[in-house]
């Protein structure tokens, strides 16, 4: 077994972690808003020298106009919301609710890609939405809008992941990944004059560091799936509920509550299951979880699978 592409991914992992304790930290004292305007600013550079490697003919005009819409809304929406739960909840609970991801996105090819999805995968849907529940504890703890928003962020992902997914051998990577950018730069500028507050030059710097390894992992990650089985490889996301830990017990002195440990493992599993359930039915699925290579796009971090889809002889990552 090439045992250098699931690495690759623990180190990218590794970085988006990293990534996101900076969102936490600066989200303590700054709007979303403000974050993601900076955090957008700071990254278009990068993605754009990146995709002047797009040799691709053709224009910045959508092949799939409302597809691309929505998706640019979806993804908008993705990125405020976990920048918000980042913010606001403990690091390992943040995990937790993104980590529904797969299942939605499982739910979801039912209906929009035309998946024919057996009771294996749906009971393990069930079994990881039970441990969302699990975590979330309805009417025994008070559920807040970082709750909500952790959630709103799982399920825009999925919906954004599939149409990706439904819509990636049409268009060019490079609408897939500035229409979002783009969006978020006009939407959070325009938001930014109600919410702006001065930023030190530290703090400023913090959101440039932000960009950077956003881009960082983004690249190493694509490493990952050129280099191992993507049924490998995906689930090595999984990992960030360690450094979760780590960092939240050590930088922002939080501690695991029961009902969360339970319910990542619940939900943990059930991801493992869709994922290695879709490796072994190969061409019998259209696997739209493997497929789905992709953390989810912020505004500090760029979606792989367009890329992927461009630089690789191998299936179609989409």
């Amino acid at each position: 077994m090439n045992l250098s592409g699931p690495l690759y991914a623990l180190v990218a992992f590794g970085i988006y972690a990293t990534h996101d304790v900076i969102i936490k930290f600066l989200g303590g004292s700054y709007s979303p808003f403000q974050l993601i305007f900076f955090s957008t600013l700071f990254s278009f550079p990068l993605v754009t020298f990146m995709l002047m490697r797009d040799a691709t003919s053709g224009n910045l005009r959508p092949v799939h106009p409302w597809w691309t819409a929505i998706r640019t809304v979806l993804a908008s929406i993705t990125g405020f919301s976990a920048f918000y739960a980042f913010s606001v909840l403990p690091l390992a609970q943040t995990y937790v609710l993104l980590f529904a991801t797969p299942l939605l996105i499982t739910l979801l090819s039912i209906p929009m890609l035309g998946e024919r999805v057996g009771l294996h995968r749906l009971g393990a849907v069930l079994a990881g939405l039970i441990g969302v529940l699990v975590v979330l504890q309805p009417g025994a703890t008070d559920l807040t809008l970082g709750h909500a928003a952790g959630v709103t962020s799982a399920v825009c992902n999925a919906f954004a992941s599939v149409i990706v997914r439904k819509i990636g051998r049409d268009e060019r990577p490079v609408v897939l990944m500035l229409y979002p950018m783009a969006a978020n730069f006009v939407l959070m500028g325009v938001l930014l004059a109600f919410v702006y507050k001065p930023m030190p030059v530290e703090h400023v710097g913090g959101l440039a560091v932000i960009s950077a390894l956003g881009f960082i992992a983004g690249l190493v990650l694509i490493s990952a799936y050129k280099n191992g089985d993507a049924a490998i490889v995906a689930p090595m996301q999984y990992s960030q509920i360690i450094w979760a830990s780590l960092f939240g017990y050590f930088i922002f002195g939080e501690s695991l509550e029961r009902a969360t440990v339970i319910g990542a493992g619940i939900i943990i599993l059930s991801g493992l299951y869709i994922v290695f359930r879709e490796a072994r039915l190969g061409a019998k699925s259209q696997t739209p979880v493997i497929r789905t290579r992709s953390r989810g796009s912020t505004a500090a971090s760029f979606r792989i699978s367009p890329i992927l889809r461009r630089s690789t002889t191998r299936e179609p990552a989409e």
